[in-house]
């Protein structure tokens, strides 16, 4: 009897040592960000680096600034550094398959963040319902502007995750009030505030009626706000944004521009990394994970101030 219990124990103890061995974790990230001029990926670095820190791991950053081979030949020497998994937000729709299959062939698991890779498809992806927070921006600024209007859209980079779910969720609530035409459409490459200057100030030329604005980021409604101020129409526009980035929360307390719909940024990255843990450990997670987004407006910008999510 006591022969087989010292056998038992053994085994068990054997089993336990076996099972800790074979336990992954994660100690290095790598984070390849699409663009770190642009608040929101800004605030998922911070959040990622600092959920990284309280969990004792390390986190290689890199920034393709906007460029989608810089990101690709970036991402290539990250998997060369021994990263246990890679938190990837897509520079652009072109290239932004190859890094997903290059790390998945160097059986390094890919956390997608804001963009997913069309066709090749990280083992999670994090984002924002675009479609139905970019609905509720569009709804808003159609009934701000009486229900008509000529209404023209500053696009997000064309092809990209978020502009074709904020197109499409737009464009449902443009649908759904036959008193607004679209009259004119463009695209910009870095969602940049400067890019919704330039566009803005064309349509306004090309377009001198629209009174309805759609930007699919904080940036470009920034610029169409500052275009529009410098052009002085005599009709007023309505102009909606995309994002809750810090600079446009302080703007639109300020009237620059009407509403946002404000994302969870904090918990956005904060969730990249935890994903990133449990999908090393061996544990199975839902392939989409969509964040709601609030719906930001002067009533009640100021607490989304006080505390970004």
């Amino acid at each position: 009897m006591k022969l087989s219990r010292i056998l038992l124990t053994t085994a068990a103890a054997l089993a336990l040592s076996l099972g800790s061995v074979q336990a992954k974790e994660v100690k290095k990230l790598g984070l390849a960000v699409a663009n770190l001029q642009a608040n929101f990926f800004n605030q998922i670095k911070q959040a990622v680096e600092a959920e990284a820190k309280t969990r004792g791991i390390t986190v290689v950053t890199v920034d393709a600034k906007g460029d989608g081979p810089t990101q690709v030949n970036q991402i290539q020497d990250l998997l060369t550094q021994n990263i246990d998994a890679l938190i990837y937000i897509p520079a652009g729709a072109a290239a932004a398959t190859i890094p997903v299959k290059l790390a998945h062939q160097a059986d390094v698991p890919v956390i997608n963040v804001d963009r997913n890779a069309d066709g090749a498809p990280g083992d999670t992806f994090l984002a924002t319902d675009s479609v139905a927070s970019a609905n509720a921006v569009c709804k808003h600024i159609i009934e701000k502007a009486g229900g008509k209007g000529d209404m023209v859209i500053i696009h997000g980079q064309k092809g990209t995750t978020p502009e074709v779910d904020r197109t499409k969720g737009c464009m449902e609530a443009v649908k759904a009030n036959p008193g607004v035409k679209i009259v004119a459409e463009q695209w910009s490459n870095m969602w940049s505030q400067d890019e919704g200057f330039q566009i803005m100030q064309n349509l306004l030329q090309a377009k001198p009626n629209v009174s309805i604005v759609f930007a699919q980021a904080d940036g470009l409604a920034l610029g169409a706000a500052q275009a529009i101020k410098v052009g002085n129409p005599s009709q007023k526009i309505i102009v909606g944004g995309f994002d809750g980035d810090t600079a446009a929360l302080e703007a639109l307390k300020n009237g620059v521009f009407d509403v946002t719909a404000t994302q969870q940024t904090q918990k956005m990255g904060r969730a990249a990394v935890d994903m990133a843990v449990k999908i090393v450990g061996g544990e199975k997670v839902p392939p989409v994970q969509l964040l709601d987004a609030t719906l930001t407006t002067k009533d009640n910008v100021e607490g989304f101030i006080a505390n970004h999510p």
